[in-house]
C-alpha cells in the first residue's frame, strides 16, 4: 500500500513523502495513529491544503520533545527494587514502569516512547533509549538496585550481583566462626568435658518392667 506520511517515520521518510509499506503496517499503525494517509488523489489534495498546519504542529511537538530531552539526556535515575542475592529481580522493570517513574519525576514520557526491547530483570546500570519525537531521541541510565546505598556502590563500579558484595567481610567472619566450631567439635575432649556433657544429656526413661 502507498501512503502519504504526515510525520517523519524512521527508515521510511519525512512529512509529505509517498512511500510503499506493507498493508498490515499501514492498517494497524500508520493510518489509525494519524501518521499517514492513503495515497490517492483526494488525500494528496487534502495534504497540500493542510501542509502548513501539519508542519507547524510537527514543529510544536518537536520543540516540546526537545525541552523534555534537555532535562533527560545523559541523566541517571535510581530505581529501587527487591532482588535476590544474585541480583535477579522479584519481577521486572517494563516500559510502563519506566514511563510512570519518569513522569513521577516530572518528565512527560509516554510508554511508547521508551525503546526497551525486553523487560529488565536484574539489578545493574542499564542504558535506555527514549524516542520523544520522530526527530528527537535521547538516552538515560537506570541504576537498578536493592537500596539507595547499593545504588551508590553500584554507581562507583561495584558489582552487587553476588553474596560477597552483599555481606562483604561479615560473610567471611561467619565462615571463619563456623570453621572454628567445626574444629572444636573434632578435637579430643578432656575427662571433665566428657563428664559435663554426660550430665547435660537427657536421661532415658527406664524400660517398663
Amino acid at each position: 500500500m502507498k501512503v502519504i506520511l504526515l510525520e517523519r517515520i524512521a527508515k521510511l521518510g519525512g512529512i509529505g513523502d509517498e512511500v510503499a509499506v506493507k498493508d498490515g503496517f499501514a492498517r494497524n499503525f500508520l493510518l489509525p495513529s494519524g501518521r499517514a494517509l492513503r495515497a490517492n488523489t483526494a488525500n494528496r489534495e487534502r495534504f497540500e491544503s493542510e501542509r502548513a498546519d501539519i508542519e507547524a504542529r510537527n514543529e510544536e511537538r518537536k520543540s516540546a520533545a526537545t525541552q523534555v530531552s534537555a532535562g533527560l539526556n545523559g541523566q541517571t535515575f535510581v530505581v529501587v527494587r527487591s532482588a535476590g542475592e544474585t541480583g535477579q529481580l522479584y519481577g521486572s522493570v517494563s516500559t510502563r514502569d519506566i514511563s510512570e517513574f519518569l513522569t513521577a519525576e516530572g518528565h512527560q514520557v509516554a510508554r511508547n516512547q521508551v525503546d526497551l526491547k525486553t523487560p529488565i530483570k536484574t539489578i545493574g546500570l542499564v542504558d535506555v533509549a527514549l524516542t520523544l519525537h520522530p526527530e528527537v531521541e535521547t538516552q538515560i541510565t537506570l541504576n537498578i538496585a536493592r537500596s539507595e546505598d547499593e545504588a551508590e556502590r553500584q554507581a562507583s563500579g561495584e558489582d552487587l550481583s553476588s553474596a560477597d558484595a552483599i555481606y562483604g567481610e561479615n560473610e567471611e567472619k561467619f565462615e571463619s566462626l563456623a570453621d572454628h566450631e567445626d574444629e572444636d567439635d573434632d578435637r579430643p575432649r578432656s575427662d571433665e568435658e566428657t563428664e559435663a556433657a554426660a550430665e547435660e544429656a537427657p536421661v532415658e526413661e527406664a524400660a517398663a518392667e
